[in-house]
């Protein structure tokens, strides 16, 4: 069973003693979501009730005419799921975005107080137009993600006692261990190949077999596109060009996503839902481009000029053309561009909480990634060969600096070193941020 940083937010709010709203969790298909509830479940509540509104359609019904509490709990106990114990009962409504009367009934099971319930669902934002009225209020929205690095760590056996060991040098700006930082970049290579897929990783922390993992990874990909087939309506053609773009458009030197090179004449008016829709889905993430290096940064991004990174590097991977997976594991990490390793930053930012932006020069010089904690302004650059002290764009950043920016970071394959106003990291390090 692996282990996920979701179960403590799960616990959380199981040990809330007063208000108790629906917890609504959120994220792409196969992230974990639903093993992560039911293995909740099974520890803290003498019955839980299932309700998987895909797999079972025919559920649906529970929550069709009235929505009061005596109504639903009456259709529940007639469709025979289980025993409805008053504060003892974990409702858990999953893939609850195909019943949107479900997720108006949420304000209604809350106010009785009765029963605790979960809601878990992927491309939620799809059926909007559907519900008739939100139980604003009564949901504590969640998202999950596949799992971070540190998750990674965790699933290969890796202690939380050379993790920390590991946070201390990072927060100490301190060199690690040479013989653990190698053993800490080997690990990073596999999560670039691996990712962080629930059932991708088990497989390989099992097995260790890529060829295997390379399938599992294909077979989700597939899923993505039959998802989009099922779910994105007039917006499908264009959601699938892009879905495949992606590992393309991100071996470009520069990395700024072009709708020209998806379709010969193409518009970013026409495919404006389609992106929006990938990255709702949770399939996909924006980094937009700064046209002021200011906070806020949501008020000075330039809308038309972004990156559009993919959420789990290892569906990048098995993606990308060329037998990528090998040159990494053999230390190539500048293969297609730093593609691959750019996106893997990308997807930890996210998975911290990070939205993303960078800033360009006119197209030439560029810092990866900007990013703000607190009051300030932190660029980060990233570096995959041994070139990693050259950073023009970031030099260039930092001479002209306004009062938000105290120091800049670059991560590279290489250990900690600590300059004037740059502090140098290994890649791994972004677990900390």
């Amino acid at each position: 069973m692996l282990r996920r940083k979701i179960d403590q937010e799960l616990i959380k709010w199981h040990r809330r003693t007063s208000f108790k709203p629906a917890l609504l969790l959120l994220g792409a298909r196969q992230v974990g979501k639903t093993t992560s509830v039911r293995t909740f479940g099974r520890q803290y509540y003498e019955s839980v009730i299932e309700m998987n509104f895909e797999e079972q359609p025919s559920l649906k019904r529970i929550f069709a005419g009235d929505l009061n509490i005596e109504s639903i709990v009456e259709k529940i106990s007639v469709a025979g799921l289980g025993r409805l114990v008053a504060s003892k009962t974990l409702l858990f409504l999953d893939e609850i975005q195909s019943c949107p009367s479900a997720r108006t009934a949420l304000k209604f099971i809350v106010e009785d107080g009765r029963f605790d319930v979960i809601a878990s669902g992927s491309l939620l934002g799809l059926h909007y137009r559907e519900v008739s009225s939100y139980p604003v209020g009564f949901e504590h929205k969640v998202e999950m993600h596949s799992l971070d690095f540190e998750e990674f760590l965790w699933a290969n056996g890796i202690t939380d006692a050379t993790i920390e060991a590991l946070k201390q040098s990072y927060e100490q700006r301190k060199p690690v261990d040479e013989y653990i930082h190698q053993r800490m970049m080997e690990m990073f290579k596999r999560y670039m190949i691996v990712g962080g897929m629930p059932r991708v990783v088990s497989s390989y922390v099992h097995d260790k077999d890529i060829g295997e993992v390379l399938l599992l990874q294909r077979s989700i990909t597939e899923s993505y596109r039959d998802d989009i087939s099922k779910y994105a309506g007039k917006r499908k053609g264009e959601a699938k060009r892009v879905f495949d773009a992606i590992p393309m458009q991100l071996t470009q030197r520069n990395k700024k996503f072009k709708v020209s090179q998806v379709e010969e004449g193409g518009r970013l008016r026409t495919y404006e839902d389609a992106l929006e829709w990938l990255h709702d889905a949770g399939i996909a993430s924006f980094c937009h481009n700064v046209a002021n290096v200011e906070l806020p940064f949501a008020l000075n991004a330039r809308a038309s000029f972004f990156k559009f990174f993919m959420r789990d590097t290892g569906l990048l991977s098995s993606m990308s053309m060329g037998n990528a997976q090998s040159a990494i594991l053999n230390g190539d990490l500048s293969i297609n561009e730093g593609a691959i390793v750019e996106n893997c930053i990308a997807d930890l930012l996210v998975k911290r909480g990070y939205p993303l932006f960078y800033w360009d020069i006119k197209g030439r010089l560029e810092v990866d990634f900007l990013i703000q904690k607190e009051n300030t302004i932190v660029p980060i650059e990233v570096k995959s060969g041994r070139d990693y002290r050259r950073h023009a764009s970031l030099d260039r950043l930092m001479a002209t600096s306004s009062r938000h920016e105290k120091r800049a970071l670059v991560l590279s394959p290489y250990n900690v070193e600590v300059a004037e106003q740059i502090d140098y990291l290994p890649l791994y390090m972004v677990m900390f941020l």
